[in-house]
């Protein structure tokens, strides 16, 4: 089985077994908008889990860096990411370190770490703020240049600094950690409405990393998910960015967050166009050859 052009427009090499994957077949051309075939909030767990899952088959191992790993209800540990990326079969990631503030999310996270065990893998769980933690997960040894490292932000709102991000991103010198960035599309205006003490306009500044957060405020949510894909490519270096856009079924299909998937791998950004369509509900699981394909798919998938 072969596989499409990349954006690049030359062809890759043979990246999967005819077992490990169904044969892709091409559409006669693009017939869907976003909201006809959205991710839901509940299923962005399964957007991630499924991404992995088929990047896995490309790199055959893994390490997940999960930053704020519990689950945001308490109670749904089953549908935690964590969790999720967990339970992939085949189980080729075989490093984990799931990180939260919370001591009630971090109690959670070792259950799930006590149901996964296994000899072939390694479960860190690190209580403390992430900001802080990300030091000692990348001191660990664990993440080098030649090892595969998805890194999931998956913040409320402003708990990621930028900052951070930057360190994740110019830890890897040859191709970057892959990164999945939450933007909190849904309530940012609203939030950054109500900053109004000296030391909320510190965190806040922080989270964005310069000082003109404020004219977020009222920007129409696509061009501020675009914004934000631009500096991941122009400020950290990334060679690809693109916003996924996560939709809520009891608003609407209100855009609720821009998921900012980053990296420097020509096969990924196909590969997570095809894993947004299937959690999406799409019947076909086909991938475009063509770079014209890819951006009006994004578009889309940006709303």
């Amino acid at each position: 089985m072969g596989w499409p052009a990349t954006l690049e427009g030359h062809v890759t090499e043979l990246l999967f077994d005819e077992t490990d994957l169904p044969e892709i077949i091409r559409p006669t051309g693009p017939n869907f908008t976003s909201l006809r075939y959205p991710v839901w909030t509940e299923n962005k767990a399964k957007l991630i889990k499924e991404y992995i899952r088929l990047f896995t088959y490309v790199t055959k191992h893994g390490i997940y860096i999960d930053g704020f790993a519990a689950p945001q209800r308490r109670e749904k540990k089953e549908i935690c990411s964590a969790k999720l990326v967990l339970d992939t079969e085949p189980k080729r990631i075989r490093k984990f370190w799931l990180c939260d503030i919370d001591p009630n999310g971090i109690e959670i996270l070792n259950e799930i770490k006590n149901e996964s065990e296994a000899k072939s893998r390694t479960i860190n769980v690190l209580e403390g703020d992430f900001n802080k933690t990300i030091n000692q997960v990348l001191a660990s040894g664990d993440v080098t240049e030649k090892t595969a490292t998805f890194a999931l932000l998956d913040q409320r709102t402003f708990e990621c600094q930028w900052d951070t991000v930057r360190r994740i991103s110019e830890f890897k010198k040859d191709r970057k950690i892959e990164i999945f960035y939450f933007f909190a599309t849904g309530w940012i205006d609203r939030s950054i409405k109500a900053v109004s003490t000296p030391e909320t306009k510190q965190k806040v500044e922080r989270w964005w990393g310069k000082p003109d957060w404020e004219n977020l405020c009222g920007m129409d949510s696509t061009e501020r998910a675009y914004l934000l894909t631009d500096r991941f490519k122009k400020e950290l270096g990334y060679e690809f960015a693109h916003p996924f856009a996560i939709h809520n079924h009891f608003r609407g299909g209100r855009t609720m967050y821009h998921m900012i998937h980053a990296t420097d791998h020509s096969d990924a950004p196909p590969l997570m166009l095809r894993a947004y369509r299937k959690v999406s509900g799409r019947l076909d699981t086909e991938i475009l050859g063509h770079q014209d394909d890819f951006q009006q798919l994004w578009q889309e998938t940006a709303i």
